[in-house]
């Protein structure tokens, strides 16, 4: 086999489970950082759709053709034998996308959000589950976004590591702006196929992305962008910016730094460890100039350079300063101590804003809802707060949970007291009814502290 074919008799062996093929593909991939892969498309047989039928979440909100999982499900043998037919002769097409829109983060404004018909998010997964097995051994290590077995909690990990025990004494904060509506249809065309030689593969996915997004009865059709909310969506992303950031990152910028330098992304939201202070500024100048290339500019309010690691709290008071603070991934981090009152620790604290936003929510939830059922709100707002500390209930933050909790119980009981031709709670009704339906307790479940 040569550098531009990743064919391989194996992976036409009729009998063999597409878990195996799938797997040589991984190995080939992880063996030759060069080879094309120009057999792929055959793999979208009825094995591969019926596992990812059943991964897909039930009881989500249908596409434009009103289709749910559980509807589809009812006669799956058939309707995934008509599908793979439709696929193989390319007589698939891709149905416009469902606009739909939810609040972002406390600012008052909304984010689109795309939601397919059940048929595509069922092809895109069974594309995103080729091409995990060709990227995951292409991806760079502390890149962390949308990745089978990576999460928010490694990426913050993995910044604890660089902070507390790396040479960081400077973080350069960056974000994207608009980043999945500015990504260029032809610059992920040019990236997969440097690795993709499949052209079924690639137009396929080209497909999806001209589909274009029905809102308000119409359908619009764009020259860029991802829709948010798609399947294939962060891979896409993922693949635009190994190229577009990560690789020159690695290759490029990183080796002419004077000091060590590490950059940590998840999906568009990264950040950056410097060892040197020239390093960082030099950063800022020359991203701009390299994401240009690729239509896309970062936001000049949330992007900042900033003293912070083990010097950094000391150097602020010889200025009489406070130590500066960044945010990433929901979390502000700032300078602060061991147990000991000595050794320098990167605390985090549950960002000012995604704590408003998440409150809103909140509020805007039990006031839809406040007329349910007694027993059913209280089964959903546990759930909700259980959720909210899986994910901020961090090594730090118990404070910040705590305080949600709080002021979650005093929406409730505002809300409760407003159902209409109900009786009201006194405070102490109220206390006893949260004995009956008691709400998690505010705990870390995540550590932070580096894995050994």
């Amino acid at each position: 086999m040569n550098e531009q074919s990743g064919e391989t008799p194996a992976a036409h062996r009729s009998g063999e489970p597409v878990a195996m093929k799938l797997l040589r593909i991984t190995e080939k991939a992880r063996q030759d950082r060069k080879v094309q892969f120009t057999s792929l498309y055959h793999l979208m047989n009825k094995e591969l759709l019926r596992d990812c039928f059943k991964r897909l979440p039930g009881k989500r909100a249908a596409g434009i053709d009103g289709v749910t999982k559980e509807e589809y499900g009812k006669d799956l043998e058939a309707n995934l034998e008509e599908l793979v037919g439709r696929l193989q002769r390319m007589g698939y097409r891709p149905q416009p996308v469902r606009r739909t829109y939810i609040p972002k983060g406390g600012t008052g404004k909304l984010r689109p959000l795309g939601i397919p018909a059940l048929e595509d998010k069922l092809v895109q997964t069974g594309l995103v589950r080729i091409l995990e097995t060709i990227y995951e051994e292409e991806f760079i290590e502390r890149s962390y976004g949308f990745r089978p077995g990576r999460g928010c909690h490694d990426a913050l990990r993995e910044l604890s590591e660089q902070v507390e025990h790396g040479r960081t004494n400077y973080i350069f904060e960056a974000d994207i702006r608009s980043f999945f509506d500015s990504v260029e249809w032809d610059w992920i065309m040019r990236f997969l196929e440097r690795r993709v030689g499949d052209k079924r593969v690639v137009r396929m996915i080209k497909r999806f992305l001209m589909a274009g997004i029905m809102e308000d009865g119409e359908v619009r059709v764009g020259e860029e962008g991802a829709p948010q909310g798609a399947s294939l969506s962060p891979l896409l992303a993922n693949i635009y910016l190994h190229y577009a950031l990560d690789l020159w990152f690695e290759k490029e910028h990183g080796p002419k730094c004077k000091g060590r330098a590490i950059l940590i992304r998840y999906a568009d939201d990264f950040v950056v460890c410097f060892e040197n202070r020239d390093d960082a500024m030099r950063f800022g100048a020359e991203l701009t100039e390299r994401l240009a290339k690729f239509g896309l500019e970062v936001e000049p309010t949330k992007t900042k350079v900033l003293e912070f690691g083990k010097r950094a709290a000391g150097n602020a008071k010889a200025r009489g300063e406070k130590p500066g603070t960044f945010d990433f991934l929901g979390f502000t981090h700032y300078c602060g101590k061991g147990r000991d009152g000595r050794r320098f620790r990167m605390k985090r604290k549950t960002a000012g804003k995604k704590f408003r936003a998440r409150i809103v929510e909140f509020k805007e939830w039990i006031k839809r809802h406040r007329n349910r059922p007694l027993r059913w709100i209280m089964q959903q707002v546990a759930a909700k707060v259980r959720g909210h500390f899986g994910y901020y209930g961090v090594t730090d933050n118990l404070r910040g949970i705590d305080r949600y909790a709080e002021v979650v119980k005093l929406l409730l009981y505002k809300w409760l007291n407003r159902r209409s031709q109900r009786r009201s709670f006194t405070w102490p009704e109220f206390q006893e009814m949260l004995k009956r339906f008691p709400l998690p307790k505010p705990r870390i479940l995540v550590s932070l502290f580096p894995r050994l």
